[in-house]
């Protein structure tokens, strides 16, 4: 069974997923929000039906002191309609603070054209999301 990472954000949101044996993290998308939530749920439940899923991994916006923020509620929100929604899977969340610099920093030193940076930022801070959840196990 595979882990799906999820960089939940206001315009666009990341998605990973571990290969079968949870050893590794890939990108796999970024969903442009569209200023709704059923736009993410339906490609969910398409990746679901697609991929063997067992836990769902949402990165928390904490501030640099590990306390929440303003994101952080919407987040929580979000989740809530994940564990609605998909309440035979899994959802854990696990702290994101400074995983869109440390993507940032990826794409730099991979010198990708700053145009594309945008719509790929999102996946990678899901990759380290994964990555980080995954390490921790």
């Amino acid at each position: 069974m595979r882990k799906l990472g999820i960089d939940y954000g206001d315009a666009r949101v990341g998605i990973a997923i571990t290969d079968p044996l949870n050893i590794t993290a890939q990108g796999l998308e970024t969903i442009q929000r569209n200023g709704s939530d059923k736009v993410i749920l339906r490609r969910l439940d398409e990746l679901l039906s697609e991929y063997e899923i067992d836990t769902i991994v949402v990165g928390m916006p904490l501030n640099l002191k590990g306390e929440k923020t303003v994101r952080a509620e919407k987040t929580e929100q979000f989740i809530h309609k994940l564990k609605c929604k998909y309440n035979k899977i899994e959802i854990e969340t696990i702290d994101e603070r400074l995983t869109t610099v440390a993507a940032h920093k990826t794409m730099n030193f991979l010198e990708v054209n700053k145009n594309k940076k945008k719509n790929i930022v999102d996946t990678i801070s899901a990759v380290y999301i994964l990555e980080t959840y995954i390490n921790k196990k």
